[in-house]
Protein backbone atom coordinates (compact mmCIF):
# COMPACT_ATOMS: atom_id res chain seq x y z
CA UNK A 1 0.00 0.00 0.00
CA UNK A 2 1.44 3.40 -1.00
CA UNK A 3 2.21 6.31 1.28
CA UNK A 4 -0.82 8.59 0.54
CA UNK A 5 -3.18 5.84 1.67
CA UNK A 6 -1.18 5.04 4.81
CA UNK A 7 -0.61 8.66 5.83
CA UNK A 8 -4.24 9.61 5.20
CA UNK A 9 -5.49 6.66 7.26
CA UNK A 10 -3.10 7.30 10.17
CA UNK A 11 -3.90 11.01 10.31
CA UNK A 12 -7.62 10.27 10.22
CA UNK A 13 -7.35 7.75 13.05
CA UNK A 14 -5.40 10.16 15.26
CA UNK A 15 -7.81 13.01 14.55
CA UNK A 16 -10.77 10.80 15.41
CA UNK A 17 -9.32 9.96 18.82
CA UNK A 18 -8.23 13.48 19.75
CA UNK A 19 -11.23 15.46 18.54
CA UNK A 20 -13.97 13.22 19.85
CA UNK A 21 -12.45 13.42 23.33
CA UNK A 22 -13.77 16.98 23.37
CA UNK A 23 -17.30 15.73 23.89
CA UNK A 24 -16.40 14.02 27.17
CA UNK A 25 -14.39 17.00 28.37
CA UNK A 26 -16.49 19.99 27.33
CA UNK A 27 -20.02 18.60 27.17
CA UNK A 28 -22.43 18.15 24.31
CA UNK A 29 -22.68 21.74 23.06
CA UNK A 30 -19.05 22.88 22.80
CA UNK A 31 -17.75 19.32 22.50
CA UNK A 32 -20.30 18.54 19.80
CA UNK A 33 -19.11 21.42 17.68
CA UNK A 34 -15.42 20.70 18.29
CA UNK A 35 -16.00 17.07 17.44
CA UNK A 36 -17.59 17.98 14.12
CA UNK A 37 -15.12 20.52 12.69
CA UNK A 38 -13.33 19.38 9.51
CA UNK A 39 -10.83 16.75 10.59
CA UNK A 40 -10.83 13.36 8.86
CA UNK A 41 -12.01 15.05 5.66
CA UNK A 42 -8.60 16.78 5.47
CA UNK A 43 -6.47 13.63 4.95
CA UNK A 44 -9.23 12.30 2.71
CA UNK A 45 -9.04 15.42 0.54
CA UNK A 46 -5.25 15.27 0.39
CA UNK A 47 -5.25 11.56 -0.44
CA UNK A 48 -8.01 11.82 -3.05
CA UNK A 49 -6.29 14.83 -4.64
CA UNK A 50 -3.05 12.88 -4.89
CA UNK A 51 -4.77 9.91 -6.51
CA UNK A 52 -7.33 11.65 -8.73
CA UNK A 53 -6.28 11.77 -12.40
CA UNK A 54 -7.85 15.22 -12.86
CA UNK A 55 -9.11 18.27 -11.00
CA UNK A 56 -12.63 17.52 -12.24
CA UNK A 57 -12.68 14.08 -10.60
CA UNK A 58 -11.28 15.53 -7.37
CA UNK A 59 -14.05 18.13 -7.38
CA UNK A 60 -16.63 15.39 -8.05
CA UNK A 61 -15.45 13.47 -4.98
CA UNK A 62 -15.60 16.57 -2.79
CA UNK A 63 -18.94 17.80 -4.14
CA UNK A 64 -20.76 14.65 -3.01
CA UNK A 65 -19.38 15.03 0.52
CA UNK A 66 -22.25 17.35 1.63
CA UNK A 67 -24.71 14.67 0.48
CA UNK A 68 -22.92 12.16 2.71
CA UNK A 69 -22.88 14.63 5.60
CA UNK A 70 -26.62 15.12 5.17
CA UNK A 71 -27.01 11.36 5.55
CA UNK A 72 -24.85 11.56 8.67
CA UNK A 73 -27.21 14.18 10.08
CA UNK A 74 -30.09 11.72 9.77
CA UNK A 75 -27.79 9.03 11.19
CA UNK A 76 -27.22 11.16 14.29
CA UNK A 77 -30.89 12.05 14.57
CA UNK A 78 -31.70 8.33 14.63
CA UNK A 79 -29.51 7.94 17.72
CA UNK A 80 -31.64 10.53 19.48
CA UNK A 81 -35.08 9.35 18.37
CA UNK A 82 -34.87 5.56 18.01
CA UNK A 83 -33.63 4.40 21.47
CA UNK A 84 -36.87 5.26 23.32
CA UNK A 85 -38.81 3.33 20.68
CA UNK A 86 -36.77 0.15 21.11
CA UNK A 87 -38.33 -1.89 23.97
CA UNK A 88 -35.14 -3.69 25.01
CA UNK A 89 -33.89 -3.47 28.58
CA UNK A 90 -30.42 -4.98 28.07
CA UNK A 91 -28.09 -2.13 27.06
CA UNK A 92 -25.72 -4.37 25.10
CA UNK A 93 -28.50 -5.90 23.02
CA UNK A 94 -30.06 -2.49 22.49
CA UNK A 95 -26.74 -1.10 21.25
CA UNK A 96 -26.33 -3.98 18.80
CA UNK A 97 -29.82 -3.34 17.45
CA UNK A 98 -29.15 0.40 17.16
CA UNK A 99 -25.85 -0.10 15.36
CA UNK A 100 -27.36 -2.61 12.97
CA UNK A 101 -30.37 -0.44 12.11
CA UNK A 102 -28.49 2.82 11.68
CA UNK A 103 -25.65 1.35 9.59
CA UNK A 104 -28.03 -0.57 7.32
CA UNK A 105 -30.10 2.56 6.73
CA UNK A 106 -26.99 4.70 6.14
CA UNK A 107 -25.53 2.18 3.68
CA UNK A 108 -28.76 1.94 1.71
CA UNK A 109 -29.15 5.72 1.57
CA UNK A 110 -25.48 6.14 0.64
CA UNK A 111 -25.77 3.71 -2.27
CA UNK A 112 -28.93 5.43 -3.46
CA UNK A 113 -27.27 8.83 -3.13
CA UNK A 114 -24.31 7.81 -5.30
CA UNK A 115 -26.66 6.58 -8.02
CA UNK A 116 -28.89 9.62 -7.65
CA UNK A 117 -26.04 12.12 -7.83
CA UNK A 118 -24.56 10.30 -10.82
CA UNK A 119 -27.94 10.48 -12.57
CA UNK A 120 -28.34 14.19 -11.80
CA UNK A 121 -24.86 14.92 -13.13
CA UNK A 122 -25.70 13.07 -16.34
CA UNK A 123 -28.74 15.35 -16.66
CA UNK A 124 -26.46 18.37 -16.46
CA UNK A 125 -26.88 19.31 -12.79
CA UNK A 126 -23.50 20.39 -11.43
CA UNK A 127 -21.95 18.77 -8.39
CA UNK A 128 -21.56 22.20 -6.83
CA UNK A 129 -25.31 22.83 -7.00
CA UNK A 130 -26.07 19.39 -5.55
CA UNK A 131 -23.58 19.89 -2.73
CA UNK A 132 -24.84 23.40 -1.97
CA UNK A 133 -28.45 22.19 -1.74
CA UNK A 134 -27.38 19.35 0.60
CA UNK A 135 -25.43 21.80 2.77
CA UNK A 136 -28.33 24.22 3.12
CA UNK A 137 -30.65 21.32 3.96
CA UNK A 138 -28.21 20.16 6.61
CA UNK A 139 -28.00 23.63 8.17
CA UNK A 140 -31.80 23.81 8.33
CA UNK A 141 -32.13 20.39 9.95
CA UNK A 142 -29.24 21.15 12.32
CA UNK A 143 -30.84 24.38 13.54
CA UNK A 144 -34.12 22.55 14.09
CA UNK A 145 -32.32 19.80 16.04
CA UNK A 146 -30.49 22.36 18.21
CA UNK A 147 -33.69 24.25 19.03
CA UNK A 148 -35.20 20.98 20.20
CA UNK A 149 -31.96 19.73 21.76
CA UNK A 150 -32.17 17.97 25.16
CA UNK A 151 -29.70 18.82 27.99
CA UNK A 152 -26.06 18.30 26.97
CA UNK A 153 -24.05 17.36 30.09
CA UNK A 154 -20.36 16.50 30.29
CA UNK A 155 -19.25 12.94 30.69
CA UNK A 156 -18.53 11.84 34.27
CA UNK A 157 -16.90 8.48 33.61
CA UNK A 158 -13.60 7.86 31.86
CA UNK A 159 -13.82 6.25 28.42
CA UNK A 160 -11.50 3.24 28.04
CA UNK A 161 -8.50 3.30 25.72
CA UNK A 162 -10.04 0.38 23.86
CA UNK A 163 -13.06 2.51 22.99
CA UNK A 164 -10.82 5.41 21.93
CA UNK A 165 -8.70 3.07 19.81
CA UNK A 166 -11.82 1.72 18.11
CA UNK A 167 -12.73 5.25 16.99
CA UNK A 168 -9.33 5.76 15.44
CA UNK A 169 -9.27 2.34 13.79
CA UNK A 170 -12.70 2.72 12.23
CA UNK A 171 -11.98 6.24 10.98
CA UNK A 172 -8.59 5.17 9.58
CA UNK A 173 -10.15 2.24 7.75
CA UNK A 174 -12.86 4.41 6.19
CA UNK A 175 -10.44 7.13 5.04
CA UNK A 176 -7.89 4.61 3.75
CA UNK A 177 -10.67 2.92 1.82
CA UNK A 178 -11.88 6.14 0.24
CA UNK A 179 -8.36 7.00 -0.97
CA UNK A 180 -8.01 3.54 -2.51
CA UNK A 181 -11.39 3.84 -4.24
CA UNK A 182 -10.41 7.24 -5.63
CA UNK A 183 -7.69 5.59 -7.73
CA UNK A 184 -10.38 4.82 -10.31
CA UNK A 185 -10.37 7.02 -13.40
CA UNK A 186 -14.12 7.61 -13.64
CA UNK A 187 -16.70 9.81 -11.96
CA UNK A 188 -18.47 6.93 -10.22
CA UNK A 189 -15.25 5.96 -8.42
CA UNK A 190 -14.80 9.57 -7.35
CA UNK A 191 -18.39 9.74 -6.08
CA UNK A 192 -17.90 6.51 -4.10
CA UNK A 193 -14.66 7.90 -2.63
CA UNK A 194 -16.41 11.08 -1.55
CA UNK A 195 -19.22 9.11 0.09
CA UNK A 196 -16.86 6.71 1.91
CA UNK A 197 -14.82 9.69 3.13
CA UNK A 198 -17.80 10.76 5.26
CA UNK A 199 -18.70 7.29 6.56
CA UNK A 200 -19.95 8.04 10.11
CA UNK A 201 -17.01 6.35 11.79
CA UNK A 202 -16.50 9.04 14.43
CA UNK A 203 -20.21 9.55 14.97
CA UNK A 204 -20.86 5.82 15.34
CA UNK A 205 -18.02 5.09 17.75
CA UNK A 206 -18.77 8.27 19.72
CA UNK A 207 -22.43 7.36 20.15
CA UNK A 208 -21.63 3.77 21.13
CA UNK A 209 -18.73 4.43 23.50
CA UNK A 210 -20.33 7.43 25.21
CA UNK A 211 -23.67 5.72 25.62
CA UNK A 212 -21.94 2.66 27.06
CA UNK A 213 -19.70 4.57 29.48
CA UNK A 214 -21.70 7.72 30.29
CA UNK A 215 -25.32 6.74 29.72
CA UNK A 216 -27.72 8.02 27.06
CA UNK A 217 -27.80 11.70 28.10
CA UNK A 218 -24.25 12.67 27.05
CA UNK A 219 -24.35 11.43 23.43
CA UNK A 220 -28.00 12.42 23.04
CA UNK A 221 -27.24 16.00 24.11
CA UNK A 222 -24.40 16.23 21.58
CA UNK A 223 -26.53 15.18 18.59
CA UNK A 224 -27.96 18.63 17.74
CA UNK A 225 -24.63 20.51 17.94
CA UNK A 226 -22.88 17.76 15.96
CA UNK A 227 -25.53 17.91 13.24
CA UNK A 228 -25.25 21.68 12.86
CA UNK A 229 -21.49 21.75 13.38
CA UNK A 230 -20.96 19.13 10.68
CA UNK A 231 -22.12 21.68 8.13
CA UNK A 232 -18.58 23.04 8.36
CA UNK A 233 -17.32 19.78 6.82
CA UNK A 234 -19.65 20.32 3.86
CA UNK A 235 -18.44 23.91 3.57
CA UNK A 236 -14.83 22.67 3.58
CA UNK A 237 -15.55 20.05 0.91
CA UNK A 238 -17.21 22.53 -1.44
CA UNK A 239 -14.46 25.09 -0.96
CA UNK A 240 -11.24 23.08 -1.13
CA UNK A 241 -11.34 21.94 -4.79
CA UNK A 242 -12.04 25.50 -5.96
CA UNK A 243 -9.09 26.85 -3.99
CA UNK A 244 -6.89 23.93 -5.11
CA UNK A 245 -7.22 25.22 -8.67
CA UNK A 246 -5.02 28.15 -7.64
CA UNK A 247 -2.72 26.88 -4.86
CA UNK A 248 -1.31 23.51 -3.75
CA UNK A 249 -3.52 21.10 -1.82
CA UNK A 250 -1.86 21.86 1.53
CA UNK A 251 -2.66 25.56 1.34
CA UNK A 252 -6.09 24.81 -0.12
CA UNK A 253 -6.96 22.64 2.89
CA UNK A 254 -5.66 25.26 5.32
CA UNK A 255 -7.64 28.11 3.75
CA UNK A 256 -10.80 25.99 3.38
CA UNK A 257 -10.54 24.85 7.02
CA UNK A 258 -10.22 28.40 8.36
CA UNK A 259 -13.06 29.58 6.14
CA UNK A 260 -15.44 26.80 7.19
CA UNK A 261 -14.69 27.21 10.90
CA UNK A 262 -15.19 30.99 10.77
CA UNK A 263 -18.34 30.70 8.66
CA UNK A 264 -20.03 27.79 10.44
CA UNK A 265 -18.39 26.49 13.62
CA UNK A 266 -17.75 29.71 15.56
CA UNK A 267 -21.11 31.41 14.87
CA UNK A 268 -22.99 28.19 15.60
CA UNK A 269 -21.12 27.64 18.87
CA UNK A 270 -21.72 31.21 20.03
CA UNK A 271 -25.42 31.03 19.10
CA UNK A 272 -26.12 27.74 20.85
CA UNK A 273 -24.02 28.60 23.91
CA UNK A 274 -25.86 31.91 24.31
CA UNK A 275 -29.17 30.16 23.82
CA UNK A 276 -28.39 27.57 26.48
CA UNK A 277 -27.51 30.31 29.00
CA UNK A 278 -30.84 32.03 28.41
CA UNK A 279 -32.90 28.85 28.82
Amino acid sequence: MDSPVILSALFAGLAAILITRAIERFGGIVGGFLGSIPSTIIPAAIGISAKSPSDALFAAAMDITPVGMLLNAFFLLAWRTLPPAIPIANIRTKLIVMVSITLCVWSALAAGSVLGVDALRNLGVSGLHIGTFATLSMVTIGIWACIRNPPAPRGKNRVSWLALASRGTLAATAIGGCVLISKGDNTTSSLLAGMVSVFPAIFLTTMVSLWWSQGESVPTGAVGPMMLGSSSVSCFALTVPRIANHVNIGWACTIAWIFSVLLVTLPSTVWLTSRSKLS
